[in-house]
């Protein structure tokens, strides 16, 4: 694809030689993002990060990526601080504010609702998660982190082996990394859910179609023995007509140590795109497992920052200038954890 100027709102944009170009230069932005070097290659450019949906992760790390090429974030959270509330249009509100920046991060509840944003919108629209829909930089992000986990131990991600565990209905970002898994081969994937909560029939014919062999099953033990990457999910509660009916499903398939030990290989990474629900009646990813070395969560989050980076880069044409643009730090965190 032509990625200046362009809208990153499904991972259907995207082939193969797609993926590997955004790989590369987030490979090539890890020094800026480690502050061990800084660029001002978008100083005096703003990003209109538009997030109607709670977000931590997702929207913070935008900014950084931002911040960290040297531009400016202005933010709207919530829709009690816009004129949305106002019975504002997705369109009017688009053509306004595409018009006070140069590029737009939007997530909303409501499906398709950032295509439709972007359809109005002057300047590049990046999808930060549109309902149950798509989350495109994050299903990026992890497939760049399991590239990264695998190259370690001398793998690639053709051949992979990966089980996705708990709400694989509401659970954007397993829809959407099931999508980019699509453009690579001989993948083995096993999705493991309550039945209610199952992927959807269209995602795994999509797999099926891209010559990938699938499992589903509602059965944990039996579905971790074999696999290089356990991604689990969290219970969407959000999208569930109350909280009662959430309830019914949570907690069913926990992870911790102990079970990791019996059933996994050594060497399975542990993956989930946060926040994972600690609380006891949940509890998804023991917090025992933190010490595990295998544990990717927080080096998936890091991770983040370079993909996000890397798209900005694209979108606004400047990946050849960075380096132009950077020098040395005046100020280096020692006490920072890579």
């Amino acid at each position: 694809m032509n990625f200046t100027g362009a809208h990153i709102l499904s991972i259907k944009q995207f082939e193969r030689v797609d993926i590997q170009r955004i790989f590369d230069v987030a490979d090539a932005m890890e020094p800026y993002a480690l502050r061990r070097k800084m660029t001002r290659v978008l100083e005096g450019a703003i990003l209109g990060n538009m997030f109607f949906e709670p977000s931590t992760r997702t929207r913070v790390s935008f900014g950084a990526a931002f911040n960290l090429l040297g531009g400016n974030v202005r933010e709207t959270t919530g829709f009690e601080s816009s004129s949305i509330t106002k019975g504002e249009s997705l369109y009017d509100t688009a053509r306004v504010l595409s018009g006070y920046s140069d590029v737009i991060c939007m997530r909303h509840p409501q499906s398709g609702s950032v295509a439709e944003f972007a359809e109005a919108s002057r300047v590049p629209v990046i999808n930060g998660g549109d309902g149950a829909n798509e989350h495109p930089s994050q299903a990026l992000l992890d497939l760049y982190t399991i590239r990264k986990e695998l190259r370690s131990k001398g793998r690639s991600i053709d051949g992979l082996r990966i089980a996705m565990i708990g709400d694989l209905k509401h659970g954007r970002t397993v829809h959407s990394l099931c999508k980019l898994l699509c453009v690579f081969n001989n993948v083995q994937v096993v999705l493991v859910s309550p039945k209610e909560l199952a992927m959807p029939e269209s995602i795994v014919e999509e797999l099926r179609n891209a010559g990938h062999a699938v499992t589903v099953t509602d059965d944990l033990t039996t579905s971790i023995s074999h696999i290089d990457i356990a991604y689990s999910t969290r219970i969407q509660e959000e999208r569930f007509n109350s909280k009662d009916e959430a309830d019914m499903y949570r907690g069913r398939f926990r992870l911790n140590q102990a079970i990791y030990t019996q059933y996994c290989e050594p060497n399975t990474v542990i993956m989930h795109p946060l926040p994972r629900d600690s609380r006891a009646d949940a509890n998804e990813l023991d917090n025992d497992l933190n010490q595990n070395p295998n544990l990717a969560i927080f080096r998936q989050a890091d991770n983040g920052v370079l993909v996000r980076m890397a798209l900005f880069a694209l979108v606004l044409d400047v990946v050849a200038d960075v380096d132009k643009h950077s020098r040395e730090v005046a100020w280096y965190n020692s006490l920072r954890q890579n």
